[in-house]
């Protein structure tokens, strides 16, 4: 039977399925992006912690050493905007609770008011879920082809983004009442409702959230910076750019994503960054008792011998770094195999005395300026980028260093 008002005509049962509908989608988005949201804001105390990556939130087991999707989106320069602005960006998923959040609410509206809606509300409603569905699609783009990682939470938001979009058609399709005489539309209090329901949450995680009170020298500097023995490589160089050293492990699953993350903020340009290498393998790092990234030596050497095929060899290293890391560990002989295979042009170098004896000048390098046993480390004009802000802090705290 339809359900009757004292208004209008009563709502047809196909439309109120699709409202019932499209508020579950709505509810369904606003949950996937309220997890999303809490992991990004928790990391803002520049702890580390657990996040959720599950296509049922709170139900799947937290991903605490960082090797899930979720957690390479979440570190990624696209997990938040306006990061020069304020210390770790505005997360993209709490604006996108909060439409959700609207557009549950506008749901909720027609539901409870039970009656055939104006067309005009109902088309207001299809346009209103147009935006996270743009949104979603753009997304999908950089997680597979910049990414390269599926976030299963991303996943949760982007169906919950079809199911909007798709009910909201149905809403509006089944809906035929004629807007009656003389009532203007109410496209101006639907659409501030829309602004309010996203500024709210904004400006509260704006006014809450940890502030930024480091200055640059704060968390340290090299006390001898002097590339005595020639251990430093240019990974790039800018006119007139700021000094900077990154003390690399090419087989260092951090070191990628601090370069990709450095890479996309743009201020690499800005930088005439070099590095030196300290891998973390105790085939030739005697500071480490275990090896964390088997493979890394002898890489590490094929990068000394690469000259002018730096960026290459580098490039390949980042690449294949799982693979690389494999082989080693089943026999560390193997990985010269792997480099001379793939750049033949190194076979006469890699694996010899003199280059093995630069890679331990390169360690004692860092042994000198008293360096922690940690990759990746940043240091710009001889003052160290906090080992906090390699991550979501880095557009806003190395854009203050460069500026200072």
């Amino acid at each position: 039977m339809a359900q009757l008002h004292e208004e209008g005509k009563p709502v047809n049962r196909p439309q109120r399925n699709s409202v019932f509908a499209l508020m579950a989608f709505a509810l369904l988005g606003l949950v996937f992006a309220a997890f999303s949201s809490y992991d990004f804001i928790a990391h803002l105390d520049r702890q580390v912690h657990s996040i959720t990556c599950s296509y049922i939130p709170g139900l799947g087991s937290a991903d605490v050493h960082g090797t899930s999707g979720c957690h390479a989106v979440l570190m990624s320069p696209y997990s938040s905007v306006f990061r020069t602005l304020t210390w770790g960006g505005i997360p993209i998923a709490l604006p996108a609770l909060a439409v959700f959040a609207f557009l549950f609410f506008r749901a909720l509206d027609l539901w409870l008011r039970q009656v055939e809606q104006d067309r005009r509300e109902t088309r207001f409603l299809v346009l209103a879920t147009l935006l996270p569905v743009a949104v979603s699609a753009i997304y999908v783009y950089v997680s597979y082809t910049l990414i390269g990682v599926v976030c299963k939470l991303c996943v949760g938001i982007y169906v919950a983004s079809l199911g909007v979009f798709v009910c909201a058609l149905l809403v509006n399709a089944g809906s035929a009442a004629e807007p009656s005489e003389g009532s203007p539309p109410k496209y101006g209090l639907y659409l501030g409702e829309g602004v309010a329901f996203v500024a709210v949450p904004l400006l509260l995680y704006l006014a809450l959230k940890p502030g930024y009170a480091i200055a640059p020298g704060d968390c340290g500097q090299l006390a001898s910076p002097e590339d005595k023995y020639k251990v430093r490589l240019a990974l790039h160089q800018a006119h007139g750019g700021v000094p900077a050293l990154e003390l690399l492990d090419p087989l260092c699953p951090a070191c990628k994503s601090f370069s990709d993350r450095l890479e996309a903020s743009g201020l690499i340009e800005q930088l005439d960054l070099e590095a030196v290498l300290f891998p973390l393998d105790k085939e030739c790092n005697w500071m480490v008792g275990e090896s964390l990234h088997p493979g890394a030596c002898g890489v590490s050497e094929a990068l000394l011998c690469a000259g002018d095929q730096l960026p290459q060899v580098l490039k390949w290293a980042f690449d294949n770094q799982e693979h690389l890391r494999q082989v080693a560990a089943e026999d560390n002989a193997r990985i010269y195999e792997e480099i001379k295979k793939r750049f033949p042009k190194l076979a006469n170098c890699v694996g010899k005395p003199d280059v093995k004896t630069r890679l331990n000048r390169s360690l004692r390098w860092a042994v000198a300026n008293s360096l922690p046993v940690l990759t990746p480390q940043l240091y710009v004009n001889n003052q160290k980028l906090c080992d906090e802000d390699t991550d979501l802090g880095l557009e806003y705290a190395l854009s203050r260093m460069l500026d200072q």
